[in-house]
């Protein structure tokens, strides 16, 4: 009884496949495109409704990317002391996998420079003065540091000075 109820079951698979099959054949193309929903490979893919984008973004031509540039600019341009990248990619409403390709160009291009490292990197438009706590950490170091490191060398001089001058017994 089993095999007769596993057999009945192949055979209506494959008459539901070779009825598939047939149906694909006899469409065209363009229906096929059209039950996709798309029309192949130039449709630029819409973000779910969350509002958050799944995998890959679509390509991005040259004067989009030259358009985010400019964006990038104006927006250094309110800010004098300059923004970081994700201020930046806050305020125009951008995904930070979009940010580095426009920031990397507009650098390239000499549109802006940047000051410090990493996360704390700041952008800044071209002989714009950065904030003064960068310029001490591009140096180094503070002053203070020096300071006592000068003042512990006195002491260690003034010491070695004394027991120069110390008769031995």
């Amino acid at each position: 009884m089993a095999t007769s109820l596993r057999s009945r079951l192949g055979d209506l698979a494959s008459a539901f496949v070779a009825s598939v099959v047939d149906a694909i054949r006899d469409a065209s193309v363009e229906e096929l495109f059209a039950q996709q929903g798309g029309g192949g490979r130039s449709s630029r893919r819409v973000a779910p409704a969350s509002g958050r984008a799944a995998g890959r973004l679509a390509r991005r031509s040259g004067q989009d990317i030259e358009a985010v540039i400019d964006q990038i600019v104006e927006l250094i341009r309110q800010h004098p002391k300059g923004l970081r990248a994700e201020e930046i990619r806050a305020a125009l409403g951008l995904e930070a996998k979009e940010m580095p390709r426009p920031l990397r160009q507009g650098l390239a291009a000499g549109r802006f420079t940047k000051s410090g490292q990493k996360r704390a990197t700041t952008y800044l438009l071209k002989g714009a003065k950065s904030s003064p706590g960068s310029k001490r950490r591009a140096k180094g170091g503070s002053t203070r540091r020096k300071g006592r490191a000068s003042k512990r060398s006195k002491a260690a001089k003034e010491t070695a000075s004394q027991e120069a001058a110390t008769p031995s017994s």
